[in-house]
């Protein structure tokens, strides 16, 4: 009897310990901070540039296209692709007998328009002769009224004759005139001094230019200028300014940054796939001729630039604190911004957008030599997209701000429970 007593007794010992250390764990997991371990980066001082980046395409700063007026044969070419040219230089010519045999046909008309004339004004002289002779005689009473009158009516009409006559010979000169000028025009200059970048046409071949004008060279006025055409989003185009700095970038010269200038935002929309984006055209130095025209570039615009200054990791700004520390950032940020709607936050810097020049509140947790995080208030300026400068709250280079956390209830469920260890 004593033995079994014994056990049993034994046995409500453990148990008893065993719901003491259940307890003691319980205790112990909800007394569990709610972060184990904080990430911090330092602060750091140095250069901020923030850049709006943008795709273009490279074209020449002039660049114009030269047709043909008239229709014809292609009987000659004087200039051929990257051939130098100067302006009134022969790069082409269409044959032109049928418009030699037109330019004859004209002459020879307005030859016979003048001998018209001639002939006309000789029939007037004679009319008038004969009307002032029928006249005088119906005035002394020898000539019948009837006489008068028809030698009258003949000298209008030989008057109108010439007028007609000289009126012919007009349209037979303006007609000799538009083929001398469609016999020019098959002759085909350089309108500007460049440099042939196309050409569309070969020997013996016929262009029309009965609908449209047809395109026979492309000339590019000067290749050591050209521009470059950007797609800039709708979001970004307030930040950019005529004189701003530019730098790109091409395939074919992957290691080599170029750089130009804005010259100019144009004003029309371009929208493409519900996109709506604006051309930011960029002047370009190109002496040494390695940029061509039709290149892609990928463009940086830099906006703006300040030194010393002091960076934090944009993922500091971001950091969330846990629920027991969310009420100290937010009462440091009310009290930050009930301070700042009393001061003069100052002009904005070149560059700067409206939020950053205003001087934005945020706050960042900044971890204590005691290891414990406090929040500090500061104002935020430009960024680059992996940093972002800021000023005030007594922050300073190499102050350690919380970018990220583990949480100690997490770490605390994967160790062993003791119903496992049973």
């Amino acid at each position: 009897m004593i033995g079994r007593r014994g056990r049993i007794a034994a046995i409500g010992l453990a148990a008893l310990a065993i719901a003491a250390a259940a307890g003691v764990y319980a205790v112990s997991r909800s007394a569990a901070p709610a972060v184990a371990r904080y990430d911090t980066a330092p602060v750091q001082r140095g250069t901020l540039v923030a850049r709006v980046t943008a795709t273009g395409t490279l074209s020449p700063r002039v660049e114009v296209q030269v047709g043909s007026q008239v229709s014809g044969r292609i009987q000659e070419l004087l200039a051929d692709f990257n051939s130098p040219v100067q302006k009134g230089q022969v790069i082409a010519r269409i044959d032109p007998r049928l418009f030699e045999a037109e330019l004859a046909k004209a002459r020879a008309n307005e030859i016979a328009a003048h001998a018209a004339v001639a002939r006309a004004e000789a029939d007037l002289t004679d009319a008038r002769l004969k009307n002032e002779r029928a006249q005088g005689l119906a005035a002394r009473g020898m000539g019948s009224r009837a006489d008068a009158d028809s030698a009258l009516a003949a000298f209008q009409a030989a008057r109108a004759q010439v007028d007609s006559a000289k009126a012919s010979l007009a349209q037979t000169q303006a007609a000799r005139e538009q083929t001398e000028t469609n016999l020019g025009y098959t002759t085909i200059v350089s309108p500007i001094d460049g440099i042939v970048i196309s050409r569309d046409v070969d020997v013996g071949q016929t262009v029309a230019a009965t609908l449209q004008t047809p395109t026979l060279f492309t000339i590019a006025e000067d290749l050591r200028q050209m521009e470059l055409h950007t797609n800039v989003a709708e979001a970004d185009v307030g930040r950019l300014l005529a004189g701003m700095p530019v730098e790109f970038t091409v395939d074919a010269y992957p290691s080599r940054r170029f750089r130009g200038v804005v010259k100019e935002i144009r004003y029309a929309p371009q929208t493409v796939q519900n996109v709506v984006t604006y051309d930011a055209v960029v002047s370009v130095d190109n002496g040494d001729l390695a940029l061509r025209p039709g290149m892609t570039a990928d463009v940086s615009f830099l906006v703006a630039q300040h030194d010393d200054v002091l960076l934090v990791p944009n993922a500091a700004l971001r950091f969330a604190p846990p629920p027991e520390l969310a009420g100290r950032g937010e009462a440091a940020l009310r009290e930050a911004t009930a301070a700042a709607a009393g001061r003069d936050v100052g002009p904005a810097r070149d560059g700067e957008s409206g939020s950053a020049a205003a001087g934005t509140e945020r706050v960042l947790w900044v971890l204590g030599e005691d290891g414990s995080p406090r929040p500090m208030v500061v104002r935020i300026g430009i960024g680059d997209g992996r940093s972002t400068e800021v000023e005030g709250g007594g922050l300073a280079a190499g102050a350690a701000v919380i970018v990220g956390a583990k949480g100690g209830e997490a770490e605390a469920s994967e160790r062993p429970r003791f119903g496992r260890i049973l």
